[in-house]
């Protein structure tokens, strides 16, 4: 028997917000903590998360090495994960915590819409001697 409304072949779906590790890269390139940090760095850094977390938003943080738990309280740090932790009661009555870390996709693609140092013009750096007028420095 054939079904009455059977599911389009064809259907377009929007691929704007998957997240990919290009995206993710530039993100962590953006971030305040991590300005100034080479490609490559951030592209190992993107690969690392991506290899935890895969298609959820959420993991366990009993999964993490110590080593892996550096890299990502640095992107706690620069707001792209946050932590969230769970209590349960056992059958003996004890309480038992369960942590966990949160891939905040929010903070990925509006730093994704920031722009680092490096492309936000020539290139020069600022200092607070800039707002100072040429004319304080002058002895009379």
């Amino acid at each position: 028997m054939q079904s009455q409304n059977p599911i389009p072949i064809n259907v377009m779906t929007d691929t704007s917000d998957i997240l990919t590790m290009t995206k993710l890269t530039k993100a962590i390139k953006n971030s305040v903590g991590n300005r100034g940090i080479n490609h490559e760095e951030a592209k190992r850094m993107a690969e690392h998360m991506l290899n935890f977390f895969g298609y959820s938003d959420r993991i366990i943080d009993n999964v993490l090495e110590p080593e892996d738990r550096d890299v990502f309280y640095m992107m706690e740090d620069s707001g792209i994960l946050t932590t969230e932790r769970e209590e349960t009661t056992l059958f003996d009555g004890r309480e038992w915590r369960i942590n966990y870390w949160l891939f905040r996709r929010d903070k990925v693609y509006e730093l994704l819409n920031s722009k680092a140092d490096d492309e936000e013009g020539t290139g020069e750096q600022i200092t607070v001697y800039d707002d100072i007028p040429e004319d304080i420095w002058v002895r009379e």
